[in-house]
Formats: C-alpha cells, structure tokens, sequence
C-alpha cells in the first residue's frame, strides 16, 4: 500500500477554522482523515501539510512511527519547534493511523493497546460556540443559566473561563468579582458537579496566587493553565501556593515539551491536544511519562469532529486518563461535514467499534462553510491605558 496524495479541507465553525487532513491511497476508497486546526494560523497549517506531501507521496502508510520521524526530523529545523509545524505533523499522524485501522477493519484504540475502560466521561464549555459565553463568563447569571443547560444534556463537569484580562497584578474589585462568580455557580450546581476553571494563560504568578486563594473553599476539580506556558518555575511557584489542583498542557508539543514539567510534578493533570502535541502515538507517549508521577490527562480538544473521534481512541486506551474536553455544539452543522458513530450518553462519550477512527468526510456539506477570517479576539485584550494583554 502506498500513499498518493496528501491534502487539507478547510472548514469554517464560527470561532475557529477545522483543518482536516486527507491523505489517500493506492487501495480503492481506502482514505485517512486526520485534523491539525490552530486557531489564527489556518493559512500556516495547511501550507505546512503541503510542504509535507512531497516526502509522504510514495510511502508505506502503515509505517506510522517511522513516517512521524521522517517529518520532525526531515531537515535541520525541526517540526517540533512550533506549533504550525507539529500541528500539521499531527494532523497527518491522526490520518495514518485511520488509515491502519481501516485496512485492518478494526478500530483505533484496538491498535493502541485496547479499551482500559468502558465509557468516557466529558466535560464542555459554557456556550457551545459562542465566542463570548466560552471565554469570557463574566455575567453571573448568563453562566448560571448556561452551566444548567449542559446539566440537562447529562454533563457532570463544566468549565469556565472567569479570570479578567489581567494585568501583572489584580485589584480588590477584580478578585472579588472573580470569587462571586465562582461561588454563585457552586451554590447553584452543588457539589455533585465538577467545576473547573480556565485561567487561558492571562494572570502572572502573583495574581494566580490571588485568585486562587480566593476560590479555595469551593473546591474546583481544578484550574488550568494559570500561568502561561514557558516557565514551569512559575508555575511551581503557584502550584506551591494553593491547595487547588492545576492543570495545563495545551500550548506543549511533544513528549520534550512536557518533560520538565511532568519530572517537577508542576501540575496534578497534563492536557496534551492531539491535534499539536504530535498526534496520537505521541500523546501516548507523553501520557505514559506522566504515569509514572502519578499525574492525570485530560486532554484540550475545543476544535472538530475529527479531533473528537481521535480522542475519543485515546481516552479509551489510556490507563491514566481523567476526563474529555468537548464542544459538541460549537455549529449545529457539524455532524453533516463529519459523519460519526460517536454516541454520548448521560455525559460520556461510549466505544465506537467501527474501523479507524469511525468517522468520513462528508466534502459537499464541507464546502458550504469555506475559510474565513477567525474573529481577532486578541484586538479587544487590552488594559486601560491601552497597553496588550493575554488573552
């Protein structure tokens, strides 16, 4: 079997742009999909998927390790050093291993060790798609409202994303802002469901420091990325000041990019994206060297259908694995573009059995929601004199 052409289809879902993966065969209908979006970097990806196709046309597409290495380390700049390029390597690496699965007439997660578990428990964003309710939850009362709304659909976790755009250091008015809204919600979903709270990388040390300690007694299940990503120092720093488990991951790539942080024990859950750590293979990897310090994953997924699917096979064959990140109602479409045999029930998402990964691309519906321009959300994070801040 070989490879005879590797290409993108580029699917435009409101806050984001889906980049899926196309890679076909010399076997009759045999096609792997695979999915490598970054948000504000759709252009980046797919031309790095194309830059791939030259060394990938002509190759065994069951050699899946072997392929994975040809790419990163094809050429003196490795792929790993940015997200575009281990993005689009993932992408790729995804739509192999669909292919595999295929051939074999077995399901992925059969391939990577089999089911370790039965069911897999989800969590979503307050929101679904809409780029205000997801990432900034500042109305007490609009995330009351939407928190019992994925309650309804069986969900036993929620996230939020309550922390300000923040400056070095945070006033009284924000932090007791932030620990109203956090205890509003705890009262009004009780403690049978788990909160967690996404910090998006917007606060330094000190200020994380701050609103943590400010949240403790409603017990999150626990908060993410209070730092930003580069200095796992600083994230100790915090980690050493609360009693609040923390979590982060999905700005890291591969198994070196996690390494420091997963042998300083600087989180209690890792969140690889499958979509940007490296792909499946590759998450496993980094999963099995969390292992070993007792650590949890919970892998980021706020994109696809295909991302979906593929962490879905993950989840399935990872011993320690905690719970699923989902944005099953980002557009109301997204089941005509992706077909699926994935199943949820009562907040987990249930085995699929069907070869690869379980779903196909649907291009026609695909084509009706061509490419543009993600929202510049970045543009209204700015502090009061107009200085930039993360968002």
């Amino acid at each position: 079997m070989k490879i005879t052409n590797v290409s993108t289809v580029v699917v435009n879902a409101r806050m984001r742009n889906w980049v899926f993966v196309k890679i076909e065969t010399d076997q009759a209908g045999l096609v792997g999909w695979g999915e490598a979006s970054v948000e504000w970097k759709t252009r980046s990806v797919v031309g790095c998927v194309e830059d791939f196709k030259p060394m990938l046309v002509g190759q065994d597409p069951t050699r899946i390790e072997h392929l994975y290495q040809l790419m990163l380390r094809h050429s003196y700049w490795r792929a790993e050093m940015g997200i575009i390029g281990i993005s689009a390597v993932s992408g790729i690496e995804m739509a192999l291993w669909d292919i595999l699965g295929k051939s074999l007439n077995v399901p992925v997660y059969k391939l990577l060790g089999g089911a370790v578990r039965d069911r897999v428990r989800m969590y979503t964003h307050l929101g679904g798609g809409d780029t205000g309710s997801v990432y900034e939850t500042f109305d007490a009362q609009k995330a009351v409202d939407l928190a019992h709304q994925s309650i309804a659909k069986g969900y036993t976790a929620v996230k939020v994303v309550f922390v300000p755009f923040s400056e070095p250091l945070v006033n009284i008015p924000s932090i007791k802002k932030f620990s109203g809204l956090v205890k509003t919600l705890r009262e009004s979903i009780g403690d049978s469901v788990d909160l967690m709270i996404d910090f998006h990388g917007r606060t330094s040390p000190a200020a994380a420091i701050q609103y943590l300690k400010s949240i403790e007694e409603y017990h999150p299940y626990f908060c993410e990325e209070v730092v930003p990503p580069e200095n796992i120092d600083a994230l100790i720093c915090v980690r050493d000041k609360t009693t609040i488990p923390l979590a982060t991951g999905e700005r890291r790539v591969t198994r070196h990019g996690f390494r420091e942080m997963i042998e300083k024990q600087a989180v209690a859950v890792i969140q690889p994206d499958l979509c940007h750590c490296g792909g499946l293979l590759e998450a496993k990897k980094i999963a099995a060297h969390a292992e070993t310090y007792y650590m949890g994953v919970a892998p980021h997924n706020p994109l696809g259908p295909v991302a979906n699917a593929a962490a879905l096979h993950f989840a399935l064959s990872t011993p320690n694995f905690l719970i699923q990140e989902d944005m099953l109602t980002d557009v109301p479409w997204r089941w005509d573009v992706v077909q699926s045999h994935l199943k949820t029930e009562n907040g987990y998402w249930l085995p699929c059995d069907q070869p690869g990964l379980g779903i196909s691309i649907n291009e026609t519906e695909a084509a009706k929601h061509p490419f543009q321009q993600e929202n510049l959300q970045s543009l209204g994070t700015s502090a009061a004199d107009g200085a930039i801040l993360d968002w």
